[in-house]
């Protein structure tokens, strides 16, 4: 089994697209999902969201300058599944075309992210 775990800085409306993405991409590949997709500020080792993915606040500072950030704030979304490692890492690469499908060039991905 393996996780599938990415930070995000996201309202509960750009939570909503990231749960879909993940969705989408799982259903797609068909892998086994174990567990429920969790979203969560505090990870069982203690360690909060903020202290992980807090640089995802200032990345959204950036992008969407004088923009008030509202109702979001860091949260780790993470899914266990039953893969092997070629489809595991094949299902992350969709997640990440998903969830920022601009490409690698210079762009503002509607949820500011990170891939764990």
């Amino acid at each position: 089994m393996r996780w599938l775990r990415f930070g995000v800085f996201a309202d509960e409306e750009g939570l909503e697209f990231v749960r879909d993405v993940i969705r989408r991409e799982l259903a797609a590949r068909r892998v086994t999902v174990v567990g429920p997709l969790r979203e969560r500020d505090r990870l069982d080792d203690g360690c909060t969201a903020e202290y992980l993915y807090g640089d995802l606040r200032e990345q959204w500072k950036i992008e969407h300058p004088g923009q008030d950030a509202g109702r979001r704030r860091p949260l780790e979304v993470a899914v266990r599944v039953r893969c092997s490692l070629r489809v595991w890492r094949a299902v992350r690469k969709g997640i990440i075309r998903g969830l920022c499908p601009e490409g690698n060039g210079p762009h503002v991905c509607r949820v500011p992210w990170t891939a764990c």
